[in-house]
């Protein structure tokens, strides 16, 4: 654990914040997990445990290391149990505005000296930072999905952000075993600013005709030797996210090689927002993935 820091509270019940639950709780930190349903705190809860057990069969931590890691998680309903917290970390959608309305409910009852931190995938951590009471203890803390396997963390400075901060945050995620990779405050980081941008393209590359999904996601994973396809991955980020950063990107710089692919935009607007949705690129409501397109 990080030295002066025990209490760890995460935003957001949805998958990134089960995530970053799951690996504080197993590096020793006390982690309130808040969300505003119950309900979804309690699969919140369910899924971190079947995670662990998971981690167990694969010889990756102890029978020990699950119950110890469990009982270091508490679920919340009530944002005033963040109150006494070193750190909290929101994931939240990826939704400025709903970010915005956390903070203004959050930074009166926040401990004064603790840090506040986002997993923002794209937003501006500058133009975050304005709306709380600590922009000079606030940062950008990103994990990766699925965040208990891959080990990059981003880091993003505000134009406020005190080294200090910097420096706790860096060995937070030191603490979790995570490897810190830091970025500068531009739309989309750097991830997010190479990774979208492809995956953009594979959709075009299937709205002008090029490829089936099928044919795109084989290309890449034969030919580019990636482990997952450009849709398929797509379907696992989830289509709104993607949608979100490349608008982000598109709006942040400018550029119109930015432009989200209209079908995205389709897919969207259907609903079709992958894998939580049941169907995206692939349909999963059946035992085997099949493409949609």
């Amino acid at each position: 654990m990080t030295i002066g820091m025990t209490k760890i509270g995460v935003i957001g019940a949805g998958q990134m914040g089960c995530g970053i639950a799951h690996v504080s709780a197993l590096a020793g930190y006390d982690v309130t997990l808040y969300d505003l349903s119950q309900e979804r705190i309690e699969a919140a809860l369910a899924t971190i445990n079947g995670n662990l057990a998971r981690q167990v069969v694969g010889g990756k931590i102890t029978e020990e290391d699950r119950k110890a890691a469990l009982s270091k998680i508490k679920g919340s309903a009530a944002m005033g149990d963040l109150a006494p917290m070193d750190l909290v970390i929101e994931a939240a959608t990826e939704n400025e505005a709903v970010k915005r309305k956390i903070y203004a409910e959050l930074c009166p009852i926040l401990n004064p000296a603790a840090i506040l931190a986002t997993n923002t995938s794209s937003l501006s951590i500058t133009r975050l930072a304005s709306a709380t009471d600590r922009p000079e203890r606030f940062m950008g803390i990103h994990f990766m999905n699925p965040v208990p396997v891959m080990k990059l963390v981003e880091l993003v400075r505000g134009i406020a952000t005190q080294e200090d901060t910097f420096a706790a945050a860096r060995a937070f995620v030191t603490s979790l075993d995570k490897v810190v990779t830091v970025a500068e405050d531009f739309p989309a980081f750097i991830v997010n600013r190479i990774l979208l941008p492809m995956i953009n393209e594979a959709i075009y590359t299937l709205y002008e005709g090029v490829g089936t999904v099928e044919a795109i996601d084989t290309a890449m994973k034969l030919g580019a030797n990636h482990p997952m396809g450009p849709l398929q991955l797509a379907d696992f980020i989830g289509l709104d996210t993607c949608l979100s950063i490349m608008q982000v990107l598109h709006d942040g710089l400018a550029d119109s090689k930015y432009r989200p692919c209209p079908l995205l935009v389709k897919y969207v607007e259907a609903g079709w927002l992958g894998r939580k949705a049941g169907r995206g690129f692939y349909d999963y409501r059946g035992e085997v993935p099949l493409p949609t397109r």
